[in-house]
C-alpha cells in the first residue's frame, strides 16, 4: 500500500481538479494508513463543506486540530465552516486564532470583516476589511464589501470610492456597479446613478435590484412614461417587499371588462395603499366594478371614501365574480403616466369619520392653531435617514400661539419620555392607536388645522384627508416625492421642505420654523 503522504498527493490533484470523489477516496486510504494525518482530516472536512455536510465538516477540521494546532489555514477554514452554520461569535473566535498563528492572511482578515458586518458593527467591519486590502489590495470582493459597510454608516463618499476602486479590479461585477448606482442616487447624481443601473443590466440583464434601481431613479426625476414600465420589473427585486399573486385571472389593462369586476390588490406599506387610493375613482371611471381588497385596518376608511367602490379586508376571501386583477401599486402605470397626467388630481379623496373627528377636535381645540407632528419611521430599511430626532424639532414648540398633537405612533409611555427628555410639550392622546386603529388615527388627522411630519404613514394620510400638510425630506428623499420642488404631485395640499445638505435637519427646520411664523401672521 501507498504512503499516506503519496495518497494524500494523488487526492489533492484530484481535488484540485474538481473530481471531488476521487479526491474523498484518497484522503479516506491515506487515513487507514495514518489515522493521525490531519491533512487528510482537513480535506475531508472541505469537502464536507462544499457538499453542505456543515456539521461533518467542522467535526474532520476540529480532529485535523487536536493533531495539528499549528494551521492556520485549518483555523481559516473552521472559521468559515461555523459562520456558514450561523456561529457568528465562534467564527470570529476561529479567525483569530488563525491570525494568532500567521497574521497576513488577508482573506482572513476579510472575512473577519464579514462577521461583524452581518452582527452590524460595521466600524469593525471596515477596519478588518482595510487591513485585509493592505495585505492584498487586489481584492475586488473586500471592497464592494467595505463599501457596503461604509455604506451603511451613512459615509457615502468613502463608500462610493471603495465601490469604483471594486470595478476597477473587477469591471464585470454588476453587483458592485448597482452599489454604486445607490450610493449615487443617494448623494444627488441621478443620472451617475441611471449609468450605473444600466451598467449592471447590461452585465446581468436578470440582476435581482438594479432595475427595481433604475425605476425608482427614473420616477424620482418624474419621468413617469418609462419609470413606470421598468416599475412593472419590481417583482424580480429583492428590495420590493411584496411577493407577486398567482392569481388566475387575467392582468387588468385599464380596459372595460365585458363581464366580471376588476380586483385590486394591495402590496408594500399602509402608507402606499393611502397613495394608490387616489386612483380608485381613475378605475372606476373606466366603467367597471372595482374591488378594493386592503389591510383590514383601512377597510372601514376605505369604505366610507369610496361607496361606489366594493372593500373586503385583504386575505379574508375575495368575492365572486373577479373577471380581471391587478396589483394597486399598478394603477400609476394605467392613469400617470406622464406629468400632465397629475394636473387634475385632488387631495382630500379620504374621508375621515366626522363625529370621531368632532370629539377630538374639542379634545384639542382653544384659542390657538391645532398642528400634528410626527418625527419617525419605523421603517427597518430606510426609517433612520428618514426620522429626526425630537430634541431637533424643538424650536418648532416655541410657537405661543400653536397647541402641539403628538401623531407620532408608539408607546405613549416612551413618546411622553422622549418629549421631557427634549424638553416640548405635546398633547399626548392614549385614546388614540394610530398603529391599530388607523380609522381613528384618520379622524385624529383630519381634527388638525396642519401636520407636520416626516416621510411616513402621518404624511400620506394627512394628503389623502386634505389636511394642509408639511413634509420634512431628506437630502436623498425617496422616489414618490421628486428630487426637487416644494410641493407633490400626489398631494396638491402638500408643502415640501428638503434638505439641501446630506444629514442636515437643523436648516430645515429654521425654515419650517419661519413659514409656521408667517403662517401665524
Amino acid at each position: 500500500m501507498s504512503a499516506p503522504g503519496e495518497l494524500f498527493e494523488e487526492g489533492l490533484n484530484h481535488h484540485r481538479a474538481g473530481r471531488l470523489d476521487e479526491a474523498e477516496k484518497l484522503y479516506r486510504l491515506a487515513l487507514e494508513t495514518d489515522a493521525n494525518h490531519a491533512d487528510s482530516l482537513h480535506l475531508l472536512g472541505m469537502i464536507s463543506l462544499e457538499a453542505g455536510r456543515l456539521g461533518e465538516s467542522a467535526e474532520m477540521i476540529r480532529r485535523a486540530i487536536v493533531l495539528n494546532p499549528g494551521a492556520a489555514s485549518y483555523y481559516a477554514n473552521l472559521g468559515n465552516v461555523l459562520q456558514r452554520q450561523g456561529l457568528v461569535r465562534e467564527a470570529a473566535e476561529s479567525y483569530l486564532q488563525a491570525l494568532r498563528i500567521r497574521s497576513d492572511l488577508a482573506e482572513v482578515h476579510v472575512n473577519l470583516g464579514n462577521v461583524f458586518l452581518e452582527a452590524e458593527q460595521l466600524e469593525q467591519a471596515v477596519t478588518w476589511y482595510r487591513s485585509g486590502l493592505t495585505l492584498n489590495p487586489a481584492m475586488a470582493g473586500a471592497e464592494r464589501c467595505m463599501g457596503d459597510a461604509l455604506r451603511r454608516l451613512g459615509r457615502l463618499e468613502e463608500a462610493l470610492e471603495a465601490y469604483e476602486r471594486s470595478l476597477r479590479l473587477e469591471p464585470g461585477s454588476a453587483d458592485a456597479w448597482h452599489w454604486a448606482g445607490k450610493v449615487l442616487r443617494e448623494l444627488g447624481d441621478l443620472e451617475g446613478a441611471l449609468r450605473c443601473f444600466r451598467a449592471a443590466q447590461a452585465i446581468e440583464p436578470k440582476h435581482p435590484r438594479a432595475g427595481f434601481g433604475e425605476a425608482m431613479v427614473l420616477l424620482l426625476m418624474r419621468q413617469f412614461g418609462v419609470g413606470w414600465a421598468k416599475y412593472e420589473g419590481r417583482w424580480e427585486s429583492l428590495d420590493h417587499g411584496t411577493p407577486m399573486r398567482e392569481y388566475a385571472w387575467p392582468v387588468w389593462c385599464g380596459e372595460r371588462l365585458e363581464s366580471g369586476k376588476v380586483l385590486l390588490w394591495p402590496e408594500q406599506g399602509v402608507g402606499d395603499e393611502i397613495m394608490f387610493a387616489g386612483m380608485l375613482r381613475d378605475a372606476v371611471e373606466t366603467g367597471n366594478q372595482v374591488v378594493l381588497a386592503c389591510d383590514a385596518r383601512l377597510q372601514g376608511l376605505m369604505e366610507r371614501s369610496f361607496p361606489e367602490v366594493e372593500v373586503v379586508a385583504d386575505g379574508v376571501g375575495v368575492p365572486e365574480g373577479i373577471g380581471a386583477q391587478l396589483p394597486i401599486g399598478s394603477l400609476p402605470g394605467l392613469f400617470r403616466a406622464s406629468a400632465g397626467a397629475f394636473e387634475g388630481v385632488r387631495g382630500g379623496y379620504l374621508v375621515a369619520d366626522p363625529e370621531r373627528r368632532r370629539v377630538l377636535r374639542e379634545r384639542y381645540g382653544d384659542e390657538r392653531r391645532v398642528v400634528g407632528v410626527a418625527w419617525r419611521s419605523i421603517n427597518v430599511h430606510t426609517g433612520v435617514g428618514r426620522s429626526i430626532e425630537l430634541e431637533v424639532l424643538a424650536g418648532l414648540f416655541e410657537q405661543a400661539r400653536v397647541r402641539w398633537v403628538c401623531l407620532q405612533y408608539g408607546e405613549v409611555e416612551e413618546l411622553v419620555a422622549e418629549a421631557v427628555a427634549a424638553g416640548v410639550e405635546l398633547v399626548m392622546d392614549d385614546g388614540v392607536d394610530q398603529i391599530v386603529d388607523l380609522d381613528g388615527f384618520a379622524a385624529q388627522v383630519a381634527a388638525m388645522d396642519l401636520v407636520v411630519t416626516i416621510d411616513n404613514t402621518t404624511a400620506h394620510l394627512a394628503g389623502a384627508l386634505g389636511v394642509p400638510v408639511w413634509l420634512l425630506l431628506p437630502f436623498g428623499p425617496d422616489w414618490r416625492w421628486g428630487a426637487e420642488g416644494s410641493g407633490s404631485v400626489w398631494y396638491p395640499g402638500m408643502r415640501v421642505f428638503r434638505q439641501t445638505r446630506r444629514g442636515d435637519w437643523g436648516s430645515v427646520v429654521a425654515e419650517v420654523a419661519e413659514a409656521l411664523r408667517v403662517l401665524l401672521g
